[in-house]
C-alpha cells in the first residue's frame, strides 16, 4: 500500500530542494482541460535531473506516488490522480534547456520540460525541423508528448513521437538515473529500454532528458482541401496521392461538414474554403524538394480524382497565409468541440481499409441510442479518428449523461470487432484503464504487468494509470 504525502514529508524535502521547487498555487496542475476530473497531491517543479532523483527517491524510500506533469493537456487523466493516498505531482517545467544541437546528425538534446513550439523554433534557427506537429504544440511539452507517444499531423509520413526520438535520460522508480541519450540510429546491444519508456506514460520512470530526430526543411510545401464524395473516396484518394506523389504527402486529413458547422455555429471565427460545405473534405499538405511545383502536383491529383470520380470541388492553396488557413480550420475544430461540449469523445484506429464500413456503421448504431450530432475527422492518412458525440442543437451533453457509457461501448466495441484501437494517440491514463482491461489480448496485459512489477516493484510511478492499481 502506498502512503500520502504529509507534513513531515514535505519538510523533509523542503531541507533538501531549493524553495522555488515548491509551486505554492496548486489549482492549476490539479484540473484537466475538460474539467471531467480534479488530482490532487503536493506540486513540485524541480529545475534539474539531479532535483528529479532526489524527489523520486524520497518518494521511494517513503512509499509515496508519483504522477509526472508535463504540459497538462492530456485528455485521458494521465497527468492527475484523483483519490487514493495523495501523491507528488511532479511538473518539469522548469527543465526548458535545449542542451545540445548537431544539425550535421539531425539531432538535438533537450530537457524534458521543453514546450513543443520552442523546440520548432530552435531547430528552424538551424534550418531543421521536428516533425511531431499538433495542435497543443504552444503549451504540450515534450516529456510529455514521449510518455504518451504523441501522434498528431504528420504520422503518415515522420511517424509517432517514437519515431523521432532517438534516446532518454530516466529516473528510476528508486531514484537511480538511466543515462540513454544516444544519438545513435542503430545499436542493438540489448533490448530498447528507449521504446520501453515512450508511451509508458510516467508507469515506469520519469522521461528527464531526450535526444530528438530533425529532418531537413522541406524545399517547398503546399496544401490544398478536396471535397470527396464518400469516406470510401476519400480513401481511394489517399491511395492515388500516394502513387502519385509518394512520401512527399506530410497530412492527409479527414474532415466531416460537422466540424465547420460547429466552428460556424460557436467559433472560432475561421475561413471556411467553399462556400456550400459538402458533407466529407480532406486537407492534404504536402512537402516537395525544390524544382517540383505545389500548384501542379496538386492540379495533377485532382484532375486523376476528378476523372476516378472521387471528388467534387477542390482548392489549392495560393499563398503561406491560405495554407495556414486551411490548417486553421482543422486545427480549430477542437476548440469548438469543446464550446458545445461532446457527450463522449474518442479517439480510435482501425485498419484503412475499415474505415468507411466503420464510420456508416457507427452511425446506424448510435441512431438507435438517440439524436445525436457526430463529429468524425482525424488523420486518415494513419487510420486514426475523432469520433466525437454531441447532443442536438439546443440540448447540451448534461442531458445525456445517462447514455454515456452505452455510447462509449458502442463506439469502442465497434472499433474493435473491426479489429482496432480504442486509444490511437492519446494514451490510456486512468480514463481508459476499463477499455484497456476489456479490449487487449490477455497475454499482453500480463506481459506489462510483468514489466511494471520489475522496474516499479512499489507501484509508486504514475499509481492507477494504464494499469489499475
Amino acid at each position: 500500500m502506498l502512503n500520502g504525502v504529509t507534513a513531515e514529508f514535505e519538510a523533509h524535502l523542503r531541507a533538501q530542494l531549493p524553495t522555488a521547487t515548491f509551486r505554492t498555487d496548486s489549482a492549476p496542475y490539479l484540473q484537466e482541460p475538460r474539467g471531467r476530473w480534479s488530482g490532487q497531491g503536493l506540486v513540485l517543479a524541480p529545475a534539474s535531473t539531479s532535483e528529479v532523483s532526489q524527489v523520486v527517491k524520497a518518494c521511494a524510500q517513503a512509499r509515496i506516488g508519483v504522477v509526472p506533469y508535463g504540459g497538462g493537456t492530456g485528455l485521458v487523466g494521465g497527468q492527475l490522480q484523483p483519490d487514493g493516498p495523495a501523491p507528488v505531482v511532479l511538473s518539469l517545467e522548469r527543465m526548458t534547456a535545449i542542451r545540445a544541437l548537431y544539425p550535421s546528425e539531425n539531432v538535438m538534446v533537450v530537457d524534458a520540460g521543453v514546450i513543443l513550439a520552442d523546440i520548432h523554433r530552435a531547430a528552424a534557427e538551424v534550418d531543421r525541423m521536428f516533425a511531431l506537429s499538433l495542435a497543443s504544440e504552444g503549451s504540450a511539452r515534450i516529456g510529455g508528448l514521449l510518455s504518451t507517444n504523441a501522434g498528431g499531423v504528420n504520422v503518415l509520413r515522420y511517424g509517432n513521437a517514437r519515431a523521432q526520438c532517438l534516446g532518454l535520460e530516466v529516473v528510476r522508480p528508486d531514484g537511480t538515473v538511466w543515462q540513454g541519450l544516444s544519438r545513435l540510429r542503430k545499436d542493438n546491444t540489448g533490448y530498447d529500454l528507449r521504446d520501453l519508456m515512450i508511451g509508458a506514460e510516467g508507469t515506469l520512470g520519469v522521461i528527464t532528458a531526450a535526444a530528438l530526430r530533425l529532418v531537413p526543411v522541406p524545399a517547398q510545401v503546399g496544401a490544398a482541401v478536396f471535397a470527396v464524395r464518400s469516406p470510401q473516396a476519400a480513401l481511394e484518394l489517399l491511395a492515388l496521392a500516394g502513387a502519385q506523389l509518394g512520401d512527399t504527402i506530410s497530412a492527409f486529413e479527414l474532415m466531416h461538414r460537422q466540424g465547420p458547422d460547429f466552428l460556424s455555429e460557436v467559433g472560432p471565427d475561421v475561413a471556411l474554403p467553399f462556400v456550400d460545405q459538402p458533407d466529407w473534405m480532406v486537407l492534404i499538405d504536402l512537402g516537395l524538394p525544390r524544382g517540383v511545383s505545389p500548384d501542379a502536383a496538386l492540379g495533377d491529383l485532382y484532375a486523376a480524382a476528378d476523372r476516378a470520380g472521387l471528388v467534387t470541388d477542390g482548392v489549392i492553396a495560393q499563398s503561406l497565409a491560405q495554407r495556414a488557413a486551411f490548417w486553421a480550420l482543422r486545427e480549430n475544430i477542437p476548440e469548438a468541440n469543446r464550446r458545445i461540449g461532446s457527450i463522449s469523445s474518442h479517439d480510435i484506429a482501425v485498419p484503412l481499409s475499415c474505415i468507411p464500413d466503420f464510420i456508416a456503421q457507427g452511425g446506424k448504431a448510435l441512431a438507435a441510442l438517440g439524436d445525436f450530432r457526430i463529429n468524425c475527422f482525424g488523420h486518415l492518412g494513419d487510420g486514426n479518428l475523432h469520433y466525437n458525440v454531441f447532443p442536438p442543437k439546443g440540448l447540451s451533453r448534461g442531458d445525456f449523461q445517462d447514455r454515456r457509457d452505452a455510447i462509449k461501448a458502442t463506439v469502442h466495441d465497434l472499433a474493435h470487432r473491426f479489429g482496432g484501437s480504442v486509444s490511437a494517440e492519446h494514451g490510456i491514463g486512468r480514463l481508459k484503464v476499463d477499455d484497456l482491461e476489456r479490449y487487449a489480448d490477455p497475454a499482453k496485459l500480463e506481459m506489462m504487468r510483468a514489466i511494471k512489477a520489475a522496474l516499479d516493484p512499489q507501484g509508486i510511478m504514475n499509481p492507477g494509470a494504464v494499469l489499475r492499481g
